[in-house]
């Protein structure tokens, strides 16, 4: 277990999944941790699961944004590590692609991972890191994804241009892109156990290693772009078994 004694961190999308792995390797290390969620049931079973700082917050409202960095300021003070970790995906057909589920989907992956980080910067410390997640989606052309992709693919080129902004500050921003991970909603909220255990099937079926990811395997990935790779920026680094880079077998 790495040490992260005397580091401080926000994680956005913090309460399930990637985002509590990340939290959990931070905290077990040491660190000292605000996790924000929107959801009223993953919130409170944060607060009384997890050894941090929980706070409720909507990343789709720029009011919401600069509360939560008020907040941030309040009870941390300066930080380390922004990892923003909130998605929202629907498995809409191109042709059934809504006004709202494009609006929401771009207000949750993209407008809210901006205004979020624009509000937490000025807290992280020179020299610290932001990492967004996004998705091997962000390259690839899947039309029961299509407006979630185009969301993702969105982040990398902001988190290249906020990379560009941070420079002076030293701060590196980067990017993890998942393949395939086993979470309970798989990325997709709302899906049946059988659409989840069908997901979890072509997941194994068409990714070269043959299995799913696990959110600790994210999470390290995570880590080390925070913690580790210190002469990086402006970088996807993928977690996908091989999936994006077409590896054969």
């Amino acid at each position: 277990m790495h040490s992260y004694a005397g580091k401080k961190a926000v994680v956005v999308g913090g309460t399930h999944g990637m985002g509590r792995a990340v939290v959990e390797r931070l905290v077990a290390g040491g660190a000292e941790v605000l996790l924000t969620g929107n959801n009223e049931g993953t919130v409170e079973a944060a607060r009384r699961e997890v050894g941090a700082r929980v706070v409720r917050s909507d990343v789709t409202s720029v009011a919401a944004n600069k509360e939560l960095a008020a907040v941030v300021g309040e009870k941390l003070g300066r930080v380390d590590l922004v990892h923003y970790n909130a998605g929202f995906a629907m498995s809409d057909p191109f042709e059934q692609v809504t006004e709202e589920s494009y609006d929401r989907t771009f207000a949750v992956n993209t407008r809210g991972a901006f205004f979020t980080v624009q509000h937490l910067a000025p807290l992280v410390n020179d020299g610290g890191a932001i990492v967004f997640t996004s998705s091997i989606a962000d390259v690839g052309g899947i039309s029961a994804m299509v407006t979630y992709a185009g969301a993702k693919a969105a982040v990398m080129a902001l988190a290249r241009g906020i990379a560009a902004a941070l420079l002076p500050r030293r701060i590196r921003v980067n990017v993890v892109a998942p393949g395939f991970v086993d979470t309970p909603s798989m990325g997709v909220p709302g899906i049946t156990d059988e659409q989840r255990a069908a997901f979890m099937r072509q997941g194994d079926e068409i990714t070269p290693m043959q299995r799913h990811g696990t959110v600790d395997e994210v999470a390290a990935a995570v880590l080390f772009l925070a913690f580790e790779a210190t002469f990086t920026t402006g970088e996807r680094f993928t977690v996908d078994g091989g999936l994006g880079q077409h590896i054969n077998r």
